[in-house]
């Protein structure tokens, strides 16, 4: 028989059978967790960070001068705060921007819409605007059955219907592949351009951007790709209906700009027993230009931020060291995500835990993991001392943990996720009405006192979250 859990668990394995008990939290520690719940309740710093970087950086599409300086103004705050290391690894990338764009309605009868190319669309020929008829689809499924050459001299239409509201965003995914893929079979059919309904869910005329897929070549749209927003999408359905014979003219000069150096920003603090042992957490630091980024991402960069700050101010560095990635160039492809994950390979075996704060600054209702079953016990423990907060505790088998940390995970790192109510996030997600107005300071607050507790106790607790290598070969 052998204790899998350090002092304070009764969480047991007996030969051909497991057997697991509650565990109950050390008391030191579950008053220190409880004492930075009370203090980022009361703390302002991270409606100050997030302040700080919507106001004096602004947007900061991936690999442009705006994220390099964000890159500084986060070092910069490292430097500033209780950190112990902080540093910018760089990495390169290619280097999209949408230029200018313009679409016009010019039958039935003239009328300006709202839109804005999506990343990774190309540009008008020679610079010089599209006009003709349109050829309307009532989803993207319907493109995709459109015959090759059908759409020779035309511009592809793809309406579809505004993601469906959810407090996890189960929405975003169906509706978003019309922007993923929809140019690929526009391209195949011969359309001169491609204009979608924009994936959100506001009934504002603000458009909604995000990346396209590559295709299967890692080649790039070659057509301009236009998101107009959702009323604008409804009064083209309407007149489709009416029967009336509709007409665009598109002038884009989004594309590629060649290589250029993007980044991530790393703040460690460094642990007193265990400092190789790594408790990673974090945001993007990038975001799309279209807004000031406030919600998507700087509110989860504020977040995690703030936590480990409140966390290093205390008497004692925790037993493992804390790691805050402000990640490069997520918007464009998960690039810094993969940039971290290859140039700490040789230490990810050591990264004992890993999450990100990326879906808004809503309020954390939901505590999920993907940890070794025998540590389960006391993720669920770290769970109890959350509900004060109104978090409850979900499920103890849940892939994740945020979209730069897919690359962690796929490499074994157990990781968790704190699940922020995300009904109205897509209304705000990739458009011009993400900005700093649209957060709520207590609920900021609260997210970070979820932080704040649940990190201290995983870098503080002598328990293994990753699978047993030598368990697992038996």
């Amino acid at each position: 028989m052998k204790a899998i859990l350090a002092a304070g668990s009764i969480a047991l394995v007996t030969a051909g059978a497991f057997a697991q008990e509650r565990y109950e939290l050390p008391a030191e520690q579950a008053e220190t967790a409880r004492m930075l719940i009370d203090q980022a309740l009361e703390s302002d710093l991270a409606w100050d960070i997030v302040e700080s970087l919507t106001t004096e950086v602004g947007p900061r599409l991936g690999g442009s001068e705006a994220e390099a300086r964000a890159r500084e103004w986060g070092a910069a705050l490292g430097e500033e705060l209780s950190f112990d290391r902080v540093s910018i690894e760089e990495f390169d990338m290619p280097f999209w921007t949408r230029g200018d764009m313009e679409i016009t309605m010019n039958a039935p009868y003239e009328q300006a819409l709202y839109g804005t190319a999506l990343g990774g669309s190309g540009r008008s020929p020679r610079l010089r605007p599209i006009s003709s008829d349109i050829v309307y689809f009532r989803s993207v499924d319907d493109l995709m059955a459109a015959e090759d050459g059908s759409l020779e001299g035309r511009i592809a239409f793809v309406d579809g219907e505004p993601i469906v509201r959810s407090q996890t965003g189960a929405g975003y995914g169906p509706a978003n592949v019309r922007r993923r893929v929809g140019w690929q079979h526009a391209e195949r059919a011969g359309a001169e351009a491609l204009v979608v309904r924009s994936v959100g869910s506001d009934i504002r005329r603000f458009p909604h951007t995000g990346m396209m897929s590559s295709d299967s070549d890692g080649e790039w749209a070659e057509i301009p790709v236009i998101a107009v927003s959702n009323p604008d999408a409804d009064h083209i359905r309407r007149l489709h209906e009416l029967g009336e014979g509709i007409n665009f003219t598109i002038r884009s000069t989004a594309g590629w700009r060649g290589e250029v150096v993007s980044g991530n920003v790393v703040l460690d603090i460094i642990g007193r027993e265990n400092p190789e042992e790594i408790v990673l957490i974090g945001g993007h630091l990038d975001s799309w230009d279209l807004g000031t980024g406030a919600v998507d991402d700087g509110a989860g960069i504020a977040i995690t931020v703030a936590a480990a700050e409140l966390i290093a101010r205390l008497p004692e560095r925790p037993r493992r060291t804390i790691r805050v990635v402000m990640f490069g160039a997520e918007e464009v492809g998960l690039l810094g995500a993969r940039a971290y994950a290859a140039q700490h390979a040789a230490e990810v075996p050591n990264h004992v835990l890993a999450t990100e704060s990326d879906f808004g600054a809503g309020p954390i209702w939901q505590f999920v993991s993907n940890v070794n079953e025998d540590a389960n016990p006391v993720i669920d423990a770290i769970g109890r001392e959350l509900m004060p907060l109104g978090i409850i505790r979900g499920g103890s088998n849940v892939p994740g943990g945020g979209p730069d940390i897919i690359p962690l995970a796929f490499a074994g790192v157990p990781t968790i996720r704190l699940n922020q109510d995300g009904t109205d996030y897509f209304d705000l997600h990739h458009t011009p009405d993400d900005t700093l107005d649209k957060i709520d300071p207590e609920s900021l607050a609260q997210n970070v006192a979820a932080y704040a507790a649940t990190i201290y106790l995983a870098a503080e607790l002598d328990v293994n979250f990753r699978p047993d290598p030598e368990a697992a070969s038996e």
